[in-house]
């Protein structure tokens, strides 16, 4: 019989272990990507059948959760991911057009972001983004007389709204988007749309599956964790980690939203912090108290930079490549 390991043998056994652990995470989060390719293997769960039987939407009628086994099509909470597939996009644009509805879309171009992505975004949107629907675009932007004019098809305007230091979102939401909208989805500029982008997303509240860790477990999410922060998880809080650049819903739910968030943000800077993540962070949590009515797939927003996942058949939103130094310089 052979003798048992003595207790420091253990201990350096069991260290190396956490050592390797630790070194395959940081090369599957930071390094390279054919390690990260590995992350295809974590499961993303099942929507259970009792609540698939439930899930109705209100611009896509009953949903098909059912032709999508391989991913999650709902939450814990009951409410819908919306992958492609799972609805009628017929249906949805009829629904929507029954509602006579007009959306609003905001879009922030500050600095070089403007030249850089505007126009391409504005182009694609016009192709993509709510197609027969009224629509309003919201550019807001430092520099409102560089804003590129864009063809824009019947029902669909462009208001440029000077920032000077960053008229926020809240205010807009008070004032004439919030009245002329009936929804309104906010995104980020440096991204461009490549497939339809329809009333399907529609609904009271709606996040983005943040496409870079709709796979990962819980604990593994960058939440803020810093307790001192207004955006700061508990471990063990949080459902899904959800993308800044892209987020809609109605006006009161995005002013309830937005006010969230910029006491958040104040509250942080007051105490000379600031959220590993920024506005994201804060958004994070908005979300986890305050639970969304629909979670877009990270088909509705993707980086080409992840490579090919079988589960992503028609993107809608394709990030730009980041060139942060270039751009902020």
């Amino acid at each position: 019989q052979m003798n048992a390991f003595p207790p420091r043998v253990w201990k350096r056994i069991f260290w190396r272990r956490i050592l390797l652990a630790l070194g395959l995470l940081g090369l599957l989060l930071y390094g390279l990507p054919s390690v990260r390719h590995l992350e295809v293997l974590i499961p993303m769960g099942v929507c259970p059948a009792a609540t698939m039987s439930l899930l109705r939407d209100n611009f896509t009628g009953v949903l098909r959760p059912w032709a999508r086994p391989e991913v999650l099509t709902c939450t814990s909470w009951g409410a819908p991911i919306i992958w492609d597939g799972t609805f009628d996009p017929d249906v949805a644009q009829q629904k929507a057009g029954q509602k006579n509805l007009t959306i609003g879309l905001t879009v922030f171009a500050i600095g070089r972001y403007l030249e850089k992505y505007l126009a391409r975004f504005l182009e694609t949107a016009e192709q993509h983004f709510m197609v027969g629907q009224r629509v309003v675009y919201y550019v807001f932007t430092e520099r409102p007389a560089a804003v590129p004019r864009v063809a824009l098809g019947p029902g669909r305007r462009l208001r440029d709204v000077c920032m000077g230091r960053m008229r926020t979102l809240h205010a807009a939401l008070g004032g004439q988007l919030g009245r002329e909208a009936s929804f309104v989805f906010c995104m980020d500029v440096d991204q461009h749309f490549s497939g339809a982008f329809g009333p399907e997303a529609l609904a009271e509240s709606v996040a983005q599956l943040h496409a870079w860790h709709y796979r990962w477990p819980r604990r593994l999410l960058p939440f803020e964790r810093d307790a001192r922060s207004a955006a700061a998880l508990a471990p063990g809080e949080g459902d899904f980690y959800y993308h800044a650049a892209v987020f809609g819903g109605n006006v009161a739910a995005l002013r309830e939203l937005t006010a969230h968030c910029a006491r958040g943000l104040r509250q942080d800077r007051e105490r000379g912090l600031e959220a590993r993540w920024h506005d994201e962070s804060h958004l994070n949590k908005f979300f986890w108290l305050h639970k969304p009515a629909k979670v877009l797939s990270p088909e509705f927003c993707w980086s080409p930079e992840i490579g090919r996942r079988a589960e992503i058949h028609r993107p809608r939103l394709l990030w730009a490549p980041k060139e942060y130094q270039l751009l902020r310089d």
